[in-house]
């Protein structure tokens, strides 16, 4: 039985607006055949109950080696040796592996641990804020350049335990190594350049580590290296994650909810009033656009039925987290950005055993960075029209690449200094 074409999932209008699109598809069904924009295809799951089965489900293996020939030629972009190098962190294990490297990262990323640090995090965001703000406290800036692309990092770093020596040299741009960019790209010579700089960066900071041990998480994965828990590729792909998907996501979220909150403003001007609905307010804009808005790759051993549609072994399953969250089955209203909104948790940090282990952290983030802005920018307001923002092309994840605002003076400024 030949295979249904394939939708695609790429171009200015469905980066800057999938929803109507994740619609049309819930409606035919919980299973389709898609296509990115280097040409792989993969079986996209669309409905929240779907989606959430399918995360659950054991028979769904992440490790790259599961996939067949075909995806294989198309997904696997990262050349070797960087690919079996870097791409075999958490995100593409298995049990029992995955279980012996998740149990190396979670205790940083506690609940309560992360909620001692809160302070910190103030302190930061407010000092890059008074960095950023004319003196005059009015104007208009681009909050990615001056905050959503620096905070987030900043956090990790002081997590993590990079010291600022080495944080101040990370470079943004290789975040852009996780972008697909296929061997025939005019782009692949920059894109192999950025990767091979990220590695010799990642071989820095893994001997800074080792020379100087402590309790930072980043010391202790080069310890549980040492002590042969973790091979060399393992280590490195780990710092790879953190520095990655650590930081990135968490700048993107900021832009989404930012840009979710500028399209109803009766919920800005109620956010800023009643300051101590920002934790609902952050489970809400979460679920209404999330930065991960598609998951990783996951692949079935043998040919099988998911959610009655049979699937090839070896071929990629993607669920669509956005979609998902979108489901009115599950949350009705699913468009409307509703603070009061009481249906239950969503699915944008994932679920199951590859549910993020950063949530906390990420919603701590979400929490003080939201809040410093909206009270410290009055009269907040998009500085271009809405049509007109650059959301970034990434396959997996959504946001924006500026974030031009307006804002008023504030009625008590802050001192400086």
């Amino acid at each position: 039985m030949p295979l249904p074409d394939p939708v695609p999932l790429f171009g200015p209008a469905y980066k800057r607006d999938p929803y109507p699109l994740y619609a049309r598809l819930r409606a035919q069904g919980p299973v389709h055949r898609v296509l990115f924009p280097s040409g792989v295809t993969a079986w996209l799951v669309t409905g929240h109950a779907a989606a959430q089965r399918t995360l659950a489900d054991p028979r769904l293996g992440k490790n790259h080696a599961l996939g067949n020939d075909r995806w294989r030629a198309r997904a696997s972009i990262m050349p070797e040796p960087q690919h079996s190098q870097l791409q075999v962190h958490l995100l593409h294990q298995d049990p029992p592996k995955h279980t012996v490297m998740r149990r190396l990262v979670t205790d940083a990323f506690a609940p309560r641990r992360v909620e001692a640090l809160r302070p910190r995090f103030q302190e930061m965001a407010d000092a890059l804020l008074d960095a950023a703000l004319p003196a005059d406290g009015a104007g208009t800036v681009d909050l990615v350049r001056c905050f959503a692309a620096r905070f987030p990092f900043q956090v990790l770093a002081e997590v993590i335990g990079l010291p600022p020596h080495l944080a101040a040299r990370f470079r943004r741009d290789w975040g852009k190594v996780v972008a697909p960019v296929g061997p025939a790209d005019p782009g692949r010579p920059a894109y192999e350049a950025l990767l091979r700089e990220l590695q010799a960066y990642i071989a820095e900071v893994v001997a800074d580590r080792r020379g100087h041990p402590g309790d930072g998480l980043l010391a202790r994965l080069v310890t549980a290296h040492d002590a042969g828990e973790l091979t060399r590729e393992e280590l490195d792909s780990m710092v790879f994650q953190l520095l990655v998907a650590g930081q990135e996501p968490v700048t993107n979220q900021i832009t989404t909810a930012l840009v979710a909150l500028l399209r109803a403003p009766k919920a800005l001007d109620r956010l800023r009033a009643e300051p101590d609905l920002m934790p609902a307010a952050v489970e809400e804009l979460l679920r209404i656009d999330s930065a991960f808005e598609l998951t990783t790759w996951r692949f079935l051993a043998e040919d099988a039925d998911l959610h009655g549609t049979r699937v090839p072994a070896g071929d990629s399953v993607i669920v669509s987290l956005c979609a998902a969250n979108r489901d009115p089955e599950r949350f009705p209203d699913p468009d409307t950005l509703d603070l009061d909104r009481a249906q239950g948790p969503h699915l944008a940090f994932g679920h199951g055993i590859h549910f993020c282990p950063g949530a906390a952290l990420a919603r701590i983030e979400l929490q003080v960075a939201l809040g410093t802005l909206i009270a410290r920018l009055p009269g907040l307001r998009l500085a271009v029209p809405d049509e007109e923002l650059q959301w970034i092309p990434a396959v997996l994840g959504r946001g924006t690449s500026a974030l031009p605002v307006s804002f008023a003076p504030p009625a008590c400024p802050r001192p400086r200094g």
